[in-house]
Formats: C-alpha cells, structure tokens, sequence
C-alpha cells in the first residue's frame, strides 16, 4: 500500500506543479488468478497482475483527465502532461469539483489470498455436478477467477482513501442439447468468500439448469394478450439497471428527459416496491466503500415504499442540475421480498409469461420499452406450461412499477445483489408476425 500512496502523492505533485488548480488521482494494484473451460473442456490458467494510475484535474474551470498502465515516475510523468494539456484544450465548466475532505479510511475485506488448490476443486467440482446432475447442459464457457486488489484514491483538498479486498468469481454461460435440438444460451455469475463453495447449490442456480432442460421443449408462441411479466431476480436486476439508468442517472437528469425529472419525493411505484442500492449489506461480497467520485460510499434508497428517495447522480451532475449526489455509485441493488412464494405469485396468473432473460434496446424517453422474452415460459391458468421462444414483451417502465403483481418472498443473491422475483400486469405478450391476435388481461 505504501507504494500506491507514494506514487499518488508525487501524482498530485507533479499536477500542481504542471498548473492544476485542484487534482484527483486513483492508483491501483492487483493479481486475479483464473482458471478458463471452453465447449466442456478447461483451456486455460494463468495469473495477471495489473497496475494503474488514473487522473483528473481542474484547471482554470475546465477539466483534463489521463490514464496509465504503469506506476513508474517516468509514465506518471507522460500522463500527467497528456492530463493538464486536455486541460489546456477544454471548455469551461463551473459543474467541474473535485471529492471535499470529510474523514479518511482504510478499507480492507474478503479473501485477501487465493486458495488454488480449493478453488479449483469446487470448479471441477462444479463441472463434474452439472455433468451428472445435467447431462444435457453444455458448458459453452466457464471464467473462474480470484481477484485481489488494492486501490489509493487521493486529492489536493486532503482526501485519501485506502481499500484492499480480495474475492471469488464463477461465470457460466450455458444452453441445453438433445441431438440437433438446442436451446438459447444462459447464464449465471457468483462472488463468493469461500474457495470451497459449493457453486451448484448456490441460490438460484438449479433453478436455471432446470429451466435450460425444460426449454429443450420450446414450442413458438402465436398470438397477443396482456398479461402478467414475471421476472426472474436476474431480469428483475437488468430492468432495474435499465430503470435507474435511463431514470435516474446523470444523463437523464443533464438533459431532462427522465420522466421522473421532477418527482422526488412523490410516489413513482406500488408501495410495496422499496429499490436500495446495499453495498454495505452483508451478503454483498467486498461491497463499493469509495464512490468513483472519492467519497466513503454509504447504502441509500432509491425508491422507499414506492416513493423516490434518490436520484443516482455523480458529483459533476449534481452540481450541473442542484441535486444531491448520490452515496454509492455501486451497482449493488437489492429489493424488498414479499410475502407471497413464487409459486403463489404463478398461482394468482390467469395468463402471463415468466421472463427469465430480456433482450431489447434502451427504452424511450417516456420509458416505452420492446424486447425479446428469452429462456421464458408462458403461465395458463396459474401454471407454468411451457417453454416458448422468439416471444415479444412491451409495456412503459415507468406504468409497469405502478402494476405490481407481487414480489416473491425467496430472493437470489449473486454476491453483487439480492433480487426477489416481480410480477407486473399490464405488459404485451407477441408472438410471431401475421399470426390472429388475442387480448386478454392477466
């Protein structure tokens, strides 16, 4: 860590003595050890050190920013001419500050040194269950990787910040086959602590290879109705990003065109919708403790019983629109659980669909939103009946918090999020062009 701190304060240095009126600098070192399958097959291991320096500064009202690869004076030294010459080059702007002083920490959590040798027993371990368990899954890739790191945020205003964590990452992206029959890929991705977990029961994760099995069956969805969407925690976690982004964020607030511009404070959602980014919660694995901004990150509530609590806004957008800054820029969401199980939110469905990947676009402006409903099911009758493919979803992101169904008492957490299952009325269900259309509430 010691190095880290001296190549940031000679960072700072160098920009006040290059003409910066106030700097930021982020240095960072780190070693991820990984372990690679490929079609069913391990393909590679290796370890990857990095390091890096990153710089902002302001410079008469206008910023320059530059990055580095390396933490020697001499690269230091390039950087910081590239960073006060963008400077030199910019525009005016007195939005532009830098992270103020309000008290300093040393952080330091999770699994500081990487345990091969367990690590790579729950990966085989993994491998050989899906085998067993799943003979008709097929690993197209699976990443297995430790990561540790540590990481020196300091500024001319006297901030310095100190994190050193370390933690364990499987992804596995994976689709069904029986023959020529193959259904469309999936995944999931975990942080975890221990190197010994158990992958295949972790939360959520027989679910999804059951569903991959069962989709071997798809059958194409003809027709049109509205109905209920009920998402799974994973698509529940990408509407939500999809949501705060489009929403909530610096852009939509910069420019005005969030629909939820000048509603803090109102209701924005069924009462029983409470969104909170959690990065302190104690299920989320080495969670954000330094904003990208330079302050100690703190959990926060977005939406608290369907009224919003907060924009996520960075510094620089706070500043431009008067709004607060937001306390973590982490995308660590978690979700109030309901009371009902997900057996009973299906239950209470005339007719609906269980979405449990979505591929689409951003949505409008107004939140109008068109996508693929991929790895889903349709839901007749309050039961789940079959696999269907190719099959539309539409509706208003903003109209649909208002339609909750339900939220599931069971939630999954990934490490990064805790995320039940929703379900929304009032979305368009479409199946292939030209077919005879239905409508029917759900």
């Amino acid at each position: 860590m010691e190095r880290l701190k001296q190549a940031a304060a000679y960072t700072l240095q160098a920009l006040r003595a290059a003409g910066a009126d106030d700097a930021q600098v982020s240095c960072a070192e780190g070693k991820a050890e990984e372990f690679n399958v490929d079609a069913g097959e391990f393909s590679l291991i290796r370890s990857v050190y990095s390091a890096s320096a990153s710089m902002k500064v302001i410079k008469g009202r206008k910023k320059g920013t530059a990055a580095v690869n390396q933490l020697d004076k001499e690269a230091i030294d390039i950087a910081v001419a590239e960073c006060i010459a963008a400077a030199d080059s910019g525009v005016e702007d007195d939005a532009l500050s830098i992270a103020a002083l309000e008290e300093n920490a040393d952080f330091k959590e999770g699994s500081l040194v990487c345990d091969k040798a367990a690590f790579f027993d729950s990966v085989i371990r993994l491998t050989e269950d899906i085998k067993r368990e799943y003979p008709q899954i097929m690993i197209e890739q699976l990443i297995a990787t430790h990561s540790y790191g540590k990481h020196v945020v300091a500024n001319t205003n006297g901030v310095l910040f100190t994190e050193e964590d370390g933690s364990y990452n499987v992804s596995v992206m994976y689709s069904a086959h029986d023959g020529e029959n193959a259904t469309s890929f999936n995944y999931f991705d975990y942080d975890f602590l221990d190197p010994r977990t158990d992958i295949i029961a972790l939360e959520g994760v027989r679910a999804m290879l059951d569903r991959a099995v069962a989709e071997l069956e798809t059958r194409p969805f003809t027709g049109k109705f509205v109905g209920t969407a009920v998402f799974s925690p994973a698509c529940l976690g990408d509407f939500l990003g999809i949501i705060t982004g489009s929403f909530t964020g610096d852009i939509a607030l910069i420019e005005g065109t969030s629909p939820w511009k000048n509603k803090l404070g109102e209701k924005v959602a069924d009462e029983r919708v409470t969104v909170s980014v959690i990065p302190h919660d104690p299920r989320i694995v080495c969670g954000e403790r330094i904003t990208s901004d330079g302050y100690r990150s703190e959990d926060f509530d977005i939406i608290k019983n369907g009224v919003l609590n907060s924009f996520c806004l960075s510094e620089y957008a706070a500043n431009k629109t008067g709004l607060a800054r937001a306390k973590s820029t982490s995308g660590c969401i978690g979700v109030t659980p309901g009371e009902k199980s997900l057996d009973e939110l299906i239950a209470g469905v005339d007719r609906g669909i269980l979405v449990c990947r979505f591929s689409g676009g951003e949505p409008a402006n107004n939140g109008d939103f068109s996508g693929v409903a991929k790895n889903s099911f349709l839901i007749e009758n309050g039961k789940i009946t079959c696999p269907v493919s190719e099959t539309m979803i539409s509706g208003n992101m903003a109209e649909m918090l208002f339609h909750l169904r339900g939220v599931s008492a069971e939630t999954v957490c990934d490490g990064a999020s805790v995320l039940p299952y929703a379900a929304f009325d009032g979305v368009t269900v479409s199946g292939g062009a030209g077919d005879e259309a239905t409508s029917e509430e759900g």
